[in-house]
């Protein structure tokens, strides 16, 4: 998505906000001494006064593009209309690197929001966070938290979309070995036409392609071909479904199912193929730090994001699916679903020389 794009996208997503008092401050880079991996900022100011006189408030960094979150964060303002929100969307591993890295130079948060549970495991294993319990984190499924410390909050497919005007009637590859056989079709039909994660730059790309590596034995093959056919390789999901929209490539592997969908109901030339092998399922997770400087705030908006009407929200307004199997959404998929678990097994490729031997293979060419 080019910068103007963007822009246009996150103004339209706050439509009229402007009148209740909510503001979006938008820059790709914000000023260092606040966040400087931060990629788009929402500041929700209260919709009332506290009758008290205190200003309530919390703080939260993810992942999670601003449109999509914002619905959330407005639906909890309804409930408790004196807090002030403020948002800010990273990258996974500038995520990652904000909180690891500077902290000394950056305010505190009260709260990290972030689809890479590679990453999330990492922060709790690290002791970057606090327990918390209550009858909202119980309802999580088991493989959904870990710890009393991270918790899953909607579920995400991994799924592959295509460009329909290339793949028509059913003719996308359904599962990897399909799409293997395209990228080692002696025509190269796929060659600098497909596209996924850079693996280097992308938290989720890495944690996608590493859980790949320990279900499916071919995927050393696959991403060898990836490799092979130079595929366009990006930070974002939407740089990638931005390519497949404009003919820029046929396929991209490994894309959360939510942007996809948000895509083709937007009416862009973009098909979606869940793969029949097994389709993995990350969790968008939540943490609330140590150094929160709003722990009970924080704490009140997790068992709100976890509760059966912020999943709701989630499921109708998000368009993501809920984590909570006893919420109704609509599009839950079917078939071999393999969600990832979180725990110390995730923390196996985060080893840094195991990081660098799997990165190797990617890197031995350059980008297309």
């Amino acid at each position: 998505m080019t910068a103007l794009n963007r822009r246009h996208w996150l103004a339209a997503a706050l439509g009229g906000c402007a009148g209740q008092g909510h503001a979006l401050d938008l820059a790709h880079r914000a000023t260092p001494a606040r966040a400087p991996y931060a990629d788009a900022v929402a500041d929700l100011p209260p919709l009332r006064q506290a009758a008290d006189g205190t200003r309530p408030a919390l703080s939260i960094i993810g992942t999670t593009d601003v449109p999509i979150f914002l619905a959330v964060l407005r639906a909890y303002q309804q409930q408790h209309p004196s807090v002030a929100i403020r948002y800010e969307e990273f990258s996974t591993q500038g995520l990652y690197d904000h909180m690891v890295r500077d902290r000394a130079q950056a305010p505190a948060v009260d709260m990290l929001v972030s689809s890479s549970m590679d990453l999330q495991a990492r922060l709790v294993n690290d002791g970057y966070a606090q327990p918390h319990q209550s009858a909202e984190t119980a309802a999580v499924p088991a493989w959904a938290r870990w710890r009393n410390e991270v918790f899953g909050f909607s579920a995400e497919p991994l799924v592959m979309a295509y460009d329909t005007r290339r793949f028509a009637d059913g003719t996308a590859p359904t599962t990897r070995q399909a799409l293997l056989e395209l990228l080692r079709d002696p025509a190269r039909p796929l060659a600098r036409r497909v596209g996924t994660y850079d693996l280097q730059a992308s938290g989720i790309g890495y944690l996608a392609a590493t859980q790949d590596a320990r279900i499916d034995a071919g995927a050393g093959a696959l991403l060898a071909a990836l490799v092979d056919n130079q595929a366009l390789r990006a930070e974002h999901a939407s740089q990638l479904l931005d390519a497949v929209a404009a003919g820029r490539i046929a396929i991209a592997y490994n894309l959360p199912a939510s942007y996809v969908q948000a895509r083709i109901a937007a009416g862009e030339p973009i098909g979606m193929v869940l793969p029949r092998d097994y389709t993995l399922v990350l969790a968008r997770t939540a943490i609330v730090p140590r150094s929160a400087p709003h722990v009970q705030e924080a704490k009140r908006f997790l068992d709100y994001l976890l509760s059966r009407a912020g999943q709701q929200v989630l499921a109708q307004q998000a368009r993501i699916l809920p984590i909570r199997d006893d919420v109704a959404a609509a599009g839950r998929p079917a078939g071999p679903l393999r969600p990832i678990p979180l725990g110390p097994g995730l923390l196996v490729y985060q080893d840094r020389r195991k990081r660098e031997r799997f990165l190797q293979a990617w890197a031995a060419r350059p980008p297309a």
